[in-house]
């Protein structure tokens, strides 16, 4: 089975045309075979980019978009904060064209997006760094991103992930609240929950 956290998918591109909406913004996503949540957005998606929207002031500040896949946390975090600089970046090239496209698609002109293997190809310090962590790729990997966010994070810097229950959310609770010194649920819902850390 082919994982969306491939660098290169070998799988034909199947392309297919969504719709997301959060609050009273409807946008549209390019999806494709070989990458995540191909047939809409996840739930844990979903309820991550809600509630990142409702707790965080973007005022100018510079969003990393961590393992974005097709785009819908970045897309709908730089459609909000449009004074924001919103980066995004993921392993997989197949998800950062279609991320790339479905910015332009959506008219969005405050987005980067590029391929990195988790902070490989990242270079500077973000004021906010959003996830929903690739929880099949094992918790080494999940924890990393956790580390390279702590790295990565300008000082009062806001982290948040999403993570289900059964999938390791008391460990990942505890591994946040071991590297920032503090760990906040800002959301939960059938049996997810949104993670929030400040450096």
């Amino acid at each position: 089975m082919e994982h969306y956290f491939n660098k290169t998918p070998i799988s034909t591109l199947n392309e297919a045309l969504i719709e997301g909406t959060i609050g009273s913004v409807k946008l549209h996503f390019h999806t494709g075979s070989g990458v995540f949540s191909r047939n809409g957005i996840d739930f844990g998606s979903q309820l991550l980019i809600e509630s990142f929207l409702n707790d965080y002031d973007s005022a100018g500040k510079i969003i990393l978009d961590l393992g974005c896949g097709y785009g819908p946390i970045g897309i709908f975090a730089a459609e909000k904060f449009r004074d924001a600089h919103i980066e995004m970046t993921d392993i997989n090239e197949r998800a950062v064209e279609l991320a790339m496209k479905n910015a332009d698609s959506n008219k969005l002109r405050n987005i980067e997006v590029y391929v990195s293997d988790a902070f490989s190809n990242i270079k500077r310090k973000y004021d906010a760094i959003v996830t929903n962590p690739p929880i099949r790729a094992g918790k080494k990997t999940v924890f990393s991103f956790y580390e390279g966010a702590f790295q990565h994070l300008k000082n009062n810097g806001s982290f948040y992930c999403v993570i289900q229950k059964k999938q390791g959310a008391e460990s990942s609770f505890k591994k946040l609240e071991e590297l920032f010194g503090n760990c906040e649920t800002i959301n939960r819902k059938s049996g997810y929950r949104v993670l929030k850390s400040i450096k």
